[in-house]
């Protein structure tokens, strides 16, 4: 039994979907290391922020990435 073959534009939205994503972590996570550092140089603290700010950001990106991947698979037709 064939499996049913992917047209090329399915593949390519999946692919830059996941592009996408990519690109939304690496600018998150940017953004909190940069953050972190002008509010530890502000503060004159240790690297505190620069490692909180991130981890933080994680956190939410995979709370977020869960609820979603989640709410699909229950949304689905038994």
């Amino acid at each position: 039994m064939d499996k049913p073959r992917q047209s090329p534009t399915d593949s390519n939205s999946s692919s830059l979907r996941y592009a996408g994503l990519g690109a939304q972590f690496l600018v998150a996570i940017g953004a909190g290391v940069f953050a972190g550092l002008k509010l530890d140089y502000w503060l004159h603290t240790l690297p505190l922020f620069s490692v909180a700010l991130p981890l933080l950001i994680l956190i939410g990106i995979f709370y977020k990435l869960v609820k979603e991947t989640s709410k699909r698979k229950n949304d689905e037709p038994k």
